[in-house]
């Protein structure tokens, strides 16, 4: 639900259905299970990383001249729900055809969810299987405490940890970063 405070009340808009949410998504907001659910957790460790594996994919597809965007907290439909990854890319052809919309009415193709302490580790891997099958070729998923990256694709899972480099596996190809780079 959306919360705005005034003179500390509450008021939160009706949002009834995926269709609403995705034709004016509330900041913050997820769509799930039919009720909006506020995205909670972030720390400022959190928004670091987020930042910081956004800057690497935007430096690189630059670099490379690839084109395409990059974004943080965006909302994306999936087969049954309405989220908001941590980091996502966007491909120039869907910038082409979606750059303007409200809501990407799928999933982003490389999205990056970064755990916070709220999370619990098997809605995550949930969390990344939801968007595998709704048009996400590839997920990673990241656990700053445990300086572990798991990456995410429909036929495999990769996992590096501190001191390793990680790299794309379907999107964005050629990308890589040492783990401890973007968790520092």
């Amino acid at each position: 639900m959306l919360v705005s405070k005034h003179n500390d009340v509450v008021s939160v808009p009706k949002i009834l259905s995926l269709e609403d949410f995705m034709a004016n998504p509330p900041e913050g907001m997820e769509w799930v299970d039919e009720q909006l659910v506020e995205k909670t957790g972030m720390t400022l460790k959190h928004s670091e990383i987020q930042f910081n594996i956004g800057f690497y994919w935007r430096s690189y597809i630059n670099s490379i001249q690839q084109g395409g965007k990059v974004y943080t907290e965006v909302p994306c439909r999936t087969y049954k729900q309405g989220r908001r990854p941590d980091v996502a890319y966007l491909t120039p052809q869907l910038v082409a055809e979606f750059g303007d919309v409200p809501t990407l009415p799928q999933s982003f193709p490389l999205i990056a969810e970064i755990v916070s302490p709220t999370d619990l580790a098997e809605d995550l891997f949930l969390k990344a299987q939801e968007y595998l099958q709704s048009g996400c070729e590839e997920i990673w998923l990241v656990f700053p405490e445990s300086r572990l990256v798991f990456v995410m694709t429909d036929n495999q899972v990769l996992g590096f940890k501190a001191g390793d480099v990680v790299s794309t596996q379907r999107v964005l190809l050629g990308f890589s970063v040492a783990v401890d780079e973007f968790l520092a």
